[in-house]
């Protein structure tokens, strides 16, 4: 092998090792982003539940109250 090849050999391992850094970094940076990403799907997810809870009870009550005026009609 000639130098000109070990020196071409070496620029593409180069290149490769930039190219697997930036990834990893990428890599990095998308798994923070799905963390946040989770993390506000878990809060609205406490949140609609919260509201199904809170839509029940409405209900309830409202079914409560036509029952009442029912029953006095």
């Amino acid at each position: 092998m000639s130098l000109e090849i070990l020196d071409q050999l070496e620029q593409k391992i180069k290149q490769a090792v930039e190219t697997v850094e930036l990834l990893q970094l990428e890599v990095e940076e998308l798994k923070e982003k799905n963390n946040q990403v989770q993390q506000a799907y878990d809060g609205l997810r406490n949140e609609n539940d919260q509201l199904k809870v809170e839509y029940n009870n409405v209900l309830e009550r409202i079914r409560s109250m036509l029952g009442s005026i029912e029953n006095n009609v």
